[in-house]
C-alpha cells in the first residue's frame, strides 16, 4: 500500500502525526471523498478481505465498498500513520429491535493519550467526525447527536440521538479482532438473500453540505437538510453512476 497515493485519494494534505486532530481529519476526508457501496455483489465481483486487493479497488480504482472494506483499509492506513488503532466487531441493531450477528459490522478503536475513540467509515450515515467513547455523555457532531451507553457487561452501545430518543446503532465489545475473523459475514452478504446488501444496488457519499445517495432507480440529493428525491428507469444506472459518482464499472 502507498501512503501517499491513499492520501491523495481522501484529499488530504496535511502533516501526518499520530494525534488527535489528525484522526479527526482523515475520518472527515475520507468520508467525504470514499463512498459507501455493495456493487460489486450485484456486478457479480467477488469482494476480497486482502489489503492489497481492497487498496487496488479503493485508491487505485477510485471505487468504495462497503465496512469490511473501508474500515479494514482505514485501519491499515491509521496503523502505518502509527496510530494504536485495533479492528473490532459490531452487532447492527436491527427494526425487529434484535442485534445480528458477531462481525456483521467492522468498526476501528483508537486509543490516543489513555482515551478510546470509535472510528468508523465505514456504516453509511453516520458520524463524520471520530467518537469519543464516554457513556452516557451527549456528542454532538456535524451529522447528528450521539451517545454511548452500556448494553451488558462486556458490551458498548452507540446510539444516535433525536428530539432526545436514544436510536440505537450497533453494539459492540472493545476487543481486537483480526480481519480474517469477517471473512464468515463478509461472504454472507454477498451470496446470502436475507443480506440487505444482495437485494439492491447502494452507493452513498457524505457531502459538506448534506449527502448524495443512489440506488437502483432513485437517487437522493441532501443539501442543508432538504431532500430531493429523482426517480429514473433502472437501465439507467450506470449512466447516473458516472454523472453524479465520476465510476465507469
Amino acid at each position: 500500500m502507498e501512503l501517499q497515493a491513499y492520501l491523495s485519494r481522501i484529499n488530504f494534505h496535511d502533516t501526518l502525526s499520530p494525534n488527535k486532530d489528525v484522526l479527526y481529519k482523515l475520518q472527515k476526508h475520507h468520508l467525504l471523498n470514499i463512498p459507501f457501496e455493495n456493487l460489486d455483489i450485484h456486478y457479480g465481483t467477488k469482494i476480497s478481505l486482502s489489503i492489497n486487493d481492497i487498496y487496488r479497488k479503493v485508491v487505485i480504482r477510485k471505487r468504495g465498498g462497503f465496512c469490511y472494506e473501508l474500515n479494514g483499509l482505514f485501519h491499515q492506513l491509521l496503523m502505518e500513520i502509527g496510530f494504536n488503532a485495533k479492528l473490532i466487531s459490531a452487532q447492527v441493531h436491527t427494526k425487529n429491535g434484535e442485534y445480528s450477528p458477531e462481525y456483521d459490522h467492522m468498526a476501528i478503536i483508537v486509543n490516543l493519550e489513555n482515551q478510546d475513540f470509535l472510528v468508523d467509515v465505514g456504516f453509511g450515515k453516520f458520524s463524520l467526525e471520530p467518537l469519543k467513547l464516554e457513556l452516557n455523555r451527549k456528542i454532538i457532531d456535524s451529522y447528528g447527536e450521539f451517545q454511548f451507553d452500556k448494553y451488558s457487561v462486556d458490551y458498548y452501545c452507540i446510539n444516535e440521538l433525536k428530539n432526545n430518543d436514544l436510536i440505537p446503532q450497533y453494539i459492540f465489545q472493545n476487543e481486537e479482532r483480526e480481519l480474517y475473523e469477517f471473512q464468515e459475514r463478509c461472504e454472507f452478504h454477498q451470496t446470502n438473500e436475507d443480506s440487505h446488501f444482495t437485494k439492491k444496488k447502494l452507493i452513498s457519499i457524505a457531502k459538506p453540505n448534506g449527502r448524495l445517495t443512489l440506488n437502483n432507480s432513485l437517487l437522493k440529493i441532501t443539501r442543508f437538510g432538504i431532500e430531493e428525491e429523482i426517480e429514473f428507469n433502472e437501465s439507467e444506472f450506470e449512466e447516473k453512476l458516472g454523472q453524479y459518482f465520476d465510476i465507469k464499472l
